[in-house]
């Protein structure tokens, strides 16, 4: 491969070793690849023990100790692919631009392409602020243990480079939907279906009531979405179910928004008042909105763009969240998407173009040097 392209060369050796976010060992030898790039560059290396089985975050300082706010540069490490993808499923290869693998476009293929920047910049010592660099292992399920992590650093920045994978053709994000997510449990009086139907009260029942009813709350003229997309419940076939569950995914465009549907999702009563419903869970990342101070570190990054040679676009409002709703929700100028563009993010057709790579790097770096 690196007669092809150094860059397919090394981000290759990323892509082989496999990272799922409950796959600790992955985690940890993703964080021992970047530790080891950086060895001995004027890059200081600060490494975090994993807490509750989950693997290490890693944070890199660079650039001038000026007392200035840090620019901050996200990525995360963890991929949804299980081990064993790249040998069975999505081998790592490339075909034409494409270089697929598991991973390589959400969101290895960013993470790399910014540590060259990131790389590039601490060599040069180009910066005007504080550089700052986060590595974290558990953004697939929600950044659980290093949301703190990731809101202390983005408080103290001046600004926030996220390096989730580009939208439609390049483009960036400047805008996320926030997002929610709640589990919805029933219980409910067991009885024989046959010889002793009328005792019981079904689990199941309810539960469809409330499906249809959490269903029904979706709008799509105020950007709100409702999914149930997990359930389950029941005994056996004969048998009136005492139990039943299913999961809550809420997407909202404003906080505002997010406080009414939590507060719609956690307030579901019985419809059949000898059930018994519980409801938990709540918002999990506040909506990134589009202020005027992304706008602005938008044009910067046009900019920016404009001198490497390419038109910088941002898409509308998306509905997947990230680590930027986090930074972005303290009103930190936040850009993300700045990744690698590709397709098939979380699917077995997942790649990246590695055409995208070299101008989206001159793009983190010039960022780099200018904010």
């Amino acid at each position: 491969m690196s007669s092809i392209d150094p860059h397919v060369s090394a981000l290759s050796v990323w892509l082989a070793l496999e990272s799922p976010t409950h796959h600790t060992p992955g985690v940890n030898g993703m964080m021992d690849l970047v530790a080891s790039e950086v060895a001995g560059l004027p890059i200081a290396i600060e490494r975090i023990p994993g807490r509750n089985g989950l693997g290490d975050s890693l944070i890199l300082r660079a650039g001038v100790d000026n007392g200035e706010p840090a620019v901050a540069v996200m990525s995360h490490l963890d991929t949804v692919h299980p081990v064993g993808t790249s040998a069975r499923d999505l081998p790592v290869r490339v075909e034409g631009d494409r270089l697929y693998g598991p991973g390589v476009y959400d969101m290895k293929g960013g993470a790399w392409l910014a540590l060259q920047a990131f790389k590039d910049v601490a060599r040069a010592g180009t910066a005007k602020r504080p550089l700052v660099f986060l590595f974290t292992g558990d953004e697939e399920i929600g950044s659980p243990t290093t949301r703190g992590l990731i809101e202390e650093i983005g408080r103290a920045s001046a600004a926030v480079l996220i390096t989730e994978p580009a939208r439609e053709g390049g483009k960036i994000v400047t805008a996320r939907k926030g997002v929610g997510r709640f589990e919805v449990k029933f219980e409910g009086r067991p009885a024989h279906s046959g010889a002793r139907h009328a005792d019981g009260r079904s689990a199941i029942r309810e539960a469809a009531h409330h499906i249809l009813a959490i269903d029904g709350m979706t709008d799509y003229g105020r950007g709100i979405t409702t999914s149930v997309a997990l359930m389950g419940g029941g005994t056996a076939a004969n048998v009136i179910p005492q139990h039943a569950w299913f999961s809550v995914d809420l997407r909202v465009t404003t906080a505002a928004d997010g406080v009414e549907m939590e507060k719609r999702i956690l307030g579901l009563k019985p419809h059949d008042p000898d059930v018994k419903i519980a409801v938990s869970g709540g918002m999990n990342r506040p909506p990134y909105e589009k202020t005027p101070a992304v706008a602005a570190l938008f044009e910067t990054a046009r900019k920016v763009a404009a001198e490497i040679g390419f038109d910088l676009q941002d898409c509308p409002m998306t509905g997947g969240g990230s680590d930027g709703n986090f930074t972005a929700a303290f009103g930190i100028p936040t850009l993300d998407g700045l990744g690698i563009d590709g397709a098939g993010a979380h699917t077995l057709g997942e790649y990246g173009l590695i055409s995208s790579i070299a101008p989206r790097r001159a793009l983190i770096k010039g960022l780099l040097e200018t904010i």
